[in-house]
């Protein structure tokens, strides 16, 4: 199935008048698609289109938007177009308003509306195509420049398996033979933007350039190993981690995806000369002159993007939890009242229970590779634990996400570290270090390592209570900021825990009726960290990756619960620019939560214990203006993302 096949003139709107808003080219859009016959439910595909469009905007550069969804509502595929006679802000990342719209439907069953998203994406970086089609005068001249240009570089549908078969041929003429991965976090546009880009420069070079996909439908296009071994150069234009063993003693160029799409030509003069990969059987390592911060901040993001379901499965979960209970039956015990509630909780907890292991172990293994897993995830674990040398069952001082961090990092290193050292043994003991000498002396120098770092963070902790039971009595306005604060420092660490801990001992001395200030304070500090975060994915698009806003309701939801760790993701990506934010933002919250008067009797719930507050009127207000100073902090702190 092509592009042209889903048209029909009865979807085609051409130079139609100025819309008011987003949302109303959303309504004229989806009009066009019922007007095909092709959904069940319009109302019901509408809402499939919003829900993509809360993850991010589906506009991309150049005028044009492409949103797009699946939906049990559709019978089958289906496309509208759309051309404007003045744009419309569709949230485009350069800020420029679209004119040009491709609007797909897809029924659930499959994944043709991601490929031919991927189609259309490499058709659309061709300006003379976009322009074609913005001066087509009517639906048939329209589906003509569609049909004209997709068999161009497509090839009609009975010639696309000869062009292929044919394609390796292309590759005899002289000059280099280059060939490349393409590959970003989300798998969509600019994978295929910069293969574009690639294909279309090496055309003009003179220099056959064949590009393999790994986008969100899978790798495409793949290359082979006859391919491979006559290339004369390869690129890997990438923004996550790819598989290199296979390009074992070929020139390698490896670099973000973003230079594939703005310098296909210098990338395609370098590949020839670039240095030789050799694999080791290890970690596929970087072959560019990548700077080292650069690699670290990949290592990191290979930890959050495998550990972001279990905070979106773990906090939903958590989240209806609280909205099933009734916490008149026990404050103490919110979420965990009746049977449902309680089943959901637990559940939750099980995701939450892995999700810093899992954010350390991906981490080793982005460094590692795969003798790096094992004990990333057992640092992980052993900084949740609190574990030290007197108590290697673990403490009731946790760690939190920065331990997950360091543990992660050193698990990596480490494993380097042991690896550098394996190689100087007798090769006939080479088959036994994966299976025995990694995993063995892994495991056991990590837990060294923790069980001396998660003392020190238990000191820290026991500092803590003592200098906030000291405060107790002092100033309420420092000692809301002071403990919101802190909430927002380390999300679950020595800083959270003494915060949380000081905040629950208060309810005892109150009774249910009154409440406790410092509780408020404690949960206030609790909830503005997902909230600013997910706010700013909404007001400061560009200062997010589109994976990071689509988890931005997710964070809002968690955040409104009050579970804090829906800002760990993002905390974990950048923390000297997040935490700063999120701190401020917090202790500005808890300050006017204290000089409101306001008081909770739970020591949990988030939105869902507001009606057993004191004042709980001043504490939206404390909530929505510490919200806003993160969410603003954010936007100033954070730098644009390419």
């Amino acid at each position: 199935m092509r592009i042209v096949d889903l048209l029909s003139a009865e979807k085609i709107a051409l130079h139609a008048p100025a819309v008011a808003d987003k949302a109303a080219m959303i309504d004229f859009l989806v009009d066009l698609q019922d007007k095909g016959g092709c959904l069940t439910d319009k109302a019901g595909y509408k809402k499939a289109i919003l829900a993509r469009e809360a993850q991010t905007s589906t506009a991309i550069e150049m005028g044009i938007a492409v949103p797009h969804a699946k939906s049990d509502c559709v019978k089958a595929p289906s496309l509208a177009a759309c051309t404007l006679t003045q744009g419309v802000d569709y949230g485009a990342m350069d800020g420029q308003p679209s004119d040009l719209f491709f609007m797909i439907a897809a029924p659930m069953d499959g994944d043709l509306h991601l490929e031919i998203l991927s189609h259309l994406m490499v058709l659309l970086m061709d300006p003379n195509f976009t322009a074609e089609l913005r001066g087509a005068d009517d639906a048939a001249a329209f589906m003509a420049v569609i049909d004209r240009y997709e068999t161009a570089k497509f090839g009609a549908p009975e010639e696309t398996a000869t062009a292929q078969e044919t394609a390796p041929a292309a590759e005899v003429q002289s000059g280099p033979r280059i060939v490349a991965i393409t590959a970003c976090p989300t798998g969509i546009a600019h994978t295929y933007m910069a293969a574009e880009a690639l294909e279309k420069k090496g055309k003009e070079l003179g220099i056959p350039v064949k590009v393999e996909t790994q986008g969100s439908g899978g790798a495409k296009n793949v290359l082979t190993a006859q391919e491979i071994a006559n290339c004369d150069g390869v690129i890997i234009a990438a923004d996550k981690e790819v598989e290199l063993s296979r390009f074992d003693g070929k020139p390698v160029l490896r670099v973000p995806v973003s230079e594939g799409i703005h310098k296909p030509e210098e990338l395609i003069h370098q590949a020839p000369n670039a240095p030789i990969y050799h694999h080791t059987g290890e970690k596929s390592e970087s072959v560019s002159n990548e700077s080292f911060g650069r690699k670290l901040y990949k290592q990191l993001m290979n930890g959050v993007s495998h550990m972001l379901p279990f905070v979106i499965g773990g906090g939903i979960l958590m989240a209806l939890a609280f909205l099933l209970d009734d916490p008149s039956i026990d404050y103490a015990n919110f979420g965990m009242n009746t049977p449902v509630a309680a089943w959901l909780k637990s559940m939750g907890n099980v995701a939450f229970n892995f999700m810093l292991p899992i954010l350390a172990g991906f981490i080793a293994m982005s460094i590692a590779d795969r003798p790096g897993l094992m004990v990333g995830f057992a640092g992980g674990a052993i900084a949740v634990s609190g574990a030290t040398f007197s108590s290697p069952t673990g403490t009731a001082v946790s760690a939190g996400f920065l331990g997950a961090l360091i543990a992660g990092f050193a698990a990596g290193y480490l494993m380097l570290g042991l690896r550098k050292v394996c190689d100087k043994l007798p090769r006939a003991l080479e088959g036994i270090k994966p299976i025995l000498i990694y995993p063995v002396v892994g495991l056991a120098l990590i837990g060294l390592f923790m069980c001396l770092i998660n003392p020190i963070v238990g000191l820290i902790n026991t500092a803590i209570y003592s200098g906030l039971e000291t405060m107790g009595e002092g100033s309420k306005i420092v000692l809301g900021i002071v403990l919101a604060g802190m909430m927002a420092i380390d999300m679950g660490g020595p800083f959270n825990k003494a915060a949380y801990v000081f905040g629950t001992s208060t309810l005892a001395a109150v009774s249910a009726s009154e409440g406790s200030d410092v509780m408020a304070a404690v949960m206030m500090g609790g909830m503005v960290p997902p909230l600013a975060i997910a706010c700013a994915t909404f007001f400061f698009r560009n200062r997010f990756t589109q994976e990071e806003r689509k988890s931005g309701i997710v964070s809002f939801i968690m955040g409104l619960c009050f579970i804090t760790e829906g800002a760990i993701p993002f905390a974990a990506a950048d923390p000297l620019r997040v935490l700063p934010a999120c701190i401020v933002g917090s202790g500005v919250a808890g300050a006017l939560s204290m000089a409101f008067g306001c008081a909770l009797p739970a020591p949990h719930g988030g939105i869902f214990v507001f009606p057993v507050m004191t004042n709980v009127v001043g504490y939206l207000i404390a909530l929505a203006v510490g919200t806003a100073v993160g969410t603003v902090l954010l936007g100033l702190l954070k730098k644009k993302k390419s």
